[in-house]
Order: C-alpha cells, then sequence, then structure tokens
C-alpha cells in the first residue's frame, strides 16, 4: 500500500490561500460572536484562537484553542446549528478563509480529507470526555495538573530536560479551561511552583517535572486532544 503524505489528509494552507481571504486580528479582538454564522471556514496561518462560552451564571468557560494550520469551524459546513460560541485571538492573528460550497466540495471529492477530518472529530470527542471526567472527579489542585498537562501535550517545545508550554498563558485563562475561578488558579499554580513541577518566565510556563503531570493524567495521549 502507498504512504499517504500527512498534508493530503487535511484542508491546509494552500487550499485557503488559493482565495486571496487573507485577514489580520489584534490580541483579545473577538472574531466570531454568538448567533453569528460565517459563511466561511476559517484557517489560522499565525497566532491563537480560543473558542469560549459565557454560561448562564455569567461563567467563562473556554473549550478549545486553535494554533497555527487548524481550522474552525466545520459545524457551520455540516448542520445548520446556531453559534453559541466566541472566537476570540489570544494572540496577533493571521486567519485565511474559505467558503463552505468549496469546502464541503472539496471534501466531498477527497475522501482522503473526509476520513481524517473524521478521525480528528472521534480523537478529539475522545479526549473531551476524559477531559471532562477528569475535571469532575478530581480536586482543583489535580484539574490544574491536568490542563497542565494537555497544554504541554498539545503546544509544548522542549527544551533540555524541561518542557516550555510556548503560548502566553494568564491564570485567568488556565482557569476558564480548568472551571475554576482566576483566584483558585493562582493559588494552585503557586503549589506548583514550590514544588517545582513548574516555573513562569514571561507568561510562559516551563514545566520542570512532566512525569509528575503524567502520573496524574495518564490515560490521555496526544492524538486525543481537542485543541
Amino acid at each position: 500500500m502507498a504512504l499517504i503524505n500527512k498534508s493530503m489528509l487535511a484542508l491546509d494552507k494552500d487550499f485557503f490561500a488559493k482565495f486571496k481571504t487573507l485577514k489580520r486580528y489584534k490580541k483579545n479582538q473577538i472574531i466570531i460572536k454568538p448567533g453569528e454564522k460565517p459563511s466561511e471556514i476559517f484557517y489560522v496561518k499565525s497566532g491563537f484562537v480560543r473558542l469560549y462560552l459565557i454560561s448562564n451564571e455569567g461563567k467563562e468557560l473556554t473549550f478549545n484553542i486553535f494554533k497555527p494550520d487548524t481550522y474552525f469551524s466545520m459545524i457551520w459546513a455540516l448542520n445548520e446549528s446556531v453559534n453559541i460560541y466566541f472566537f476570540e485571538c489570544i494572540t496577533s492573528t493571521v486567519i485565511l478563509k474559505a467558503p463552505i460550497e468549496k469546502v464541503t466540495k472539496y471534501i466531498e471529492e477527497n475522501p482522503a480529507v473526509l476520513y481524517d477530518l473524521t478521525k480528528r472529530t472521534l480523537s478529539g470527542l475522545e479526549g473531551m470526555t476524559k477531559l471532562m471526567d477528569a475535571l469532575l472527579s478530581k480536586n482543583a489542585y489535580h484539574q490544574i495538573m491536568f490542563v497542565l498537562l494537555i497544554l504541554a501535550l498539545r503546544f509544548g517545545k522542549k527544551k533540555n530536560n524541561y518542557t516550555i508550554i510556548d503560548l502566553p498563558l494568564t491564570h485567568r485563562l488556565i482557569g476558564t479551561l480548568a472551571g475554576l475561578s482566576r483566584e483558585a488558579t493562582s493559588r494552585e499554580i503557586e503549589k506548583l511552583t514550590k514544588e517545582k513541577i513548574i516555573s513562569q518566565i514571561n507568561h510562559k510556563i516551563v514545566v520542570k517535572n512532566i512525569k509528575k503531570l503524567e502520573e496524574e493524567a495518564a490515560t490521555i495521549s496526544e492524538e486525543n486532544i481537542i485543541f
């Protein structure tokens, strides 16, 4: 069986670039608000975009972070559901866009792309299930450890024996991923810092003892992280 180039299995920047719809966004700028249903699919060329909602109780919950070479949101292309999320730039961000009808046609004509999309969707669902189970069954300390491990797997860069989470993080943002307040998040991060499991440099977290984090979340792997 011939090997399939990984770049052939997904919608990539070459596909989006041909539509010449590049747009630049500033840090903290909202790209999409609840109730809006764009007629395009968005590809992150550079920067980071978070998907979050505000609950009826006014609590902010982050469900996903899109990094470069990922795209959102196929749900608009596949059904008529109303968007309930905010899409906000964590950093300065460059986005490429493609019309939904062009994206769906491309997927229909390329079974390998559909396969890749289905596989990633199912892996993401599995990861979400494991994450929700962990966040509901563990205390705040372990919740933060769980979230930091996910971030390290998804955005981590190895340097010597450490892993740098290459994403500008605030305690507030980490808290919205763990379902905790900023104050509670800060307390747990302080504990992890004192235990020399992590350190912080210029809003980036350095994981100094990733084995400890892995012990707390042995079932999580990069393949089933939804971000």
